[in-house]
């Protein structure tokens, strides 16, 4: 497994870009896939993406872009993606080159709609990749805050730990400090759930709850999140740890998470629909909540939170109604 060779960068969007940022710290050039070539153009004219941070200046001579994404993984030996969940798979149904000899590793923090499985299960599961040739990229992690070169901590999920940590070297800066952990499954769940959990805080933001009631949300989320990852994923692990709990605060609090301000729109009396289209980006929360409350049919583990904001995006419950429900159930 060459650790060492072509990094390829797979999407376009803020945090593809801040891990390319981060990339280039270390590495001399990276191959970058985007979708649309008009894109790809328009960086290369103006050295930056103007979607997403365009305050980040590229030196374009020390990327490769591509828009066929079978030659960027072909020309590449460890392969990021970083694309919003529900477009994975159309992504990977254009794949004709192999990634079961690539180091593939997710940073997409979702959950692969309609199949139920999280992204390196989806990966190991459809493409034959060995759980130790998958990473995954977790913790408190806004790309604003990455792009903006304030000090941030990235954990990196591997069954083999020295995978992990040969791949952290590809991240590692003077504002970025890495963890590892085998616990894979654990931090993907945790991550899914996180941004559900977001979605909560800012239905009750947008229903005017104050500070005391958002932590008491918080604190009875964690407890939510230890719950289901403990009963899906039987593991040793710290949910107080930065990889658990410190990406349920950021993501639930941050004036950059765009679950928490999806949930904000809702609680306001925005439609789904409505708010979806406003944002012009992808709440990974909406998804993730469809789909663990599915996966925890299975298991029945106690979780009014995530049951409250399901009944709220899919079954159409009232926010104010649903949520005088839910305080009567945390503690």
């Amino acid at each position: 497994m060459n650790l060492q060779g072509k990094v390829a960068i797979i999407g376009g969007g803020s945090w593809a870009t801040a891990i390319a940022k981060l990339v280039l710290n270390n590495q001399g050039s990276i191959n970058w896939y985007m979708r649309r070539k008009d894109r790809i153009d328009e960086f290369k004219r103006l050295g930056h993406n103007s979607a997403y941070l365009s305050d980040v200046k590229f030196d374009i001579n020390r990327i490769s872009f591509y828009s066929n994404i079978n030659l960027a993984i072909k020309n590449s030996d460890v392969v990021i993606f970083v694309t919003p969940s529900p477009y994975l798979k159309s992504h990977l149904k254009k794949l004709k080159a192999s990634l079961s000899d690539k180091f593939v590793v997710s940073a997409v923090k979702g959950i692969v709609p309609d199949e139920n499985l999280i992204i390196s299960e989806y990966l190991s599961k459809f493409y034959k990749i060995p759980m130790d040739q998958l990473g995954v990229i977790g913790g408190p992690c806004h790309a604003e805050e990455v792009a903006f070169e304030r000090l941030s901590y990235i954990t990196i999920a591997c069954s083999n730990t020295d995978n992990a940590a040969a791949f952290a070297k590809y991240l590692e800066c003077g504002y970025v400090k890495t963890t590892i952990t085998s616990d894979v499954f654990g931090l993907e769940y945790s991550a899914v759930l996180k941004n559900v959990f977001a979605i909560a805080s800012g239905i009750c933001y947008g229903l005017k709850y104050g500070d005391n009631f958002q932590a008491v949300l918080v604190s009875n989320a964690i407890q939510e999140m230890e719950r289901f990852v403990a009963t899906v994923c039987p593991n040793e692990r710290n949910i107080c740890d930065s990889a658990y709990l410190g990406d349920l605060l950021v993501t639930a609090y941050s004036k950059f998470s765009r679950n928490h301000m999806f949930g904000t729109m809702i609680g306001k009396g925005y439609s789904v629909k409505t708010a979806q289209i406003e944002m012009e980006m992808i709440a990974e929360g909406y998804f993730g909540a469809k789909c663990i409350y599915e996966i925890n049919q299975c298991h029945a583990v106690e979780m009014p939170i995530l049951d409250a904001v399901y009944n709220v995006l899919y079954n159409k419950k009232m926010p104010l109604v649903e949520i005088r429900n839910l305080r009567e159930k945390l503690r």
